[in-house]
């Protein structure tokens, strides 16, 4: 009967690896490791543009209805320099409506602001 070799111990396997193997090793790892940071960071940089480019058209919103707003008022108290009572209801209406939607829209873009960099930030929050 042949004799089977006795099996390998983690000491045995650690004396057989030479330096070289071990720094092939270490490069390889450093690679993978490399090319997972990157696509984290593309990853990350991706959600930022995304965010930003929402929160811009939101503040962009908020202001062309504020600019509505503020030609409304205008044109109401226009309006409301007329013997007519009712214009000053009705621009008060108008403005209080589009100045309603343009906060809601300013608290959307901010509340997603917020969001993204608590997102992005890299403190740990344990």
């Amino acid at each position: 009967m042949p004799e089977s070799e006795p099996p390998r111990t983690a000491e045995a396997n650690t004396n057989e690896r030479s330096l070289s193997d071990d720094l092939r090793q270490l490069a390889a790892d450093a690679r993978v490791l490399a090319k997972a940071e990157v696509a984290y960071q593309k990853s990350r940089a991706a959600f930022a543009g995304q965010e930003a480019r929402r929160i811009a058209v939101l503040g962009v919103l908020a202001a062309v209805l504020v600019f509505f707003a503020l030609m409304a008022l205008t044109l109401g108290l226009v309006l409301a320099l007329t013997p007519i009572l009712t214009a000053w209801g009705a621009t008060a209406a108008v403005v209080a409506a589009l100045l309603v939607v343009a906060g809601i829209c300013a608290l959307m873009a901010s509340g997603r602001w917020k969001r993204m960099m608590a997102l992005l930030s890299d403190e740990d929050k344990a």
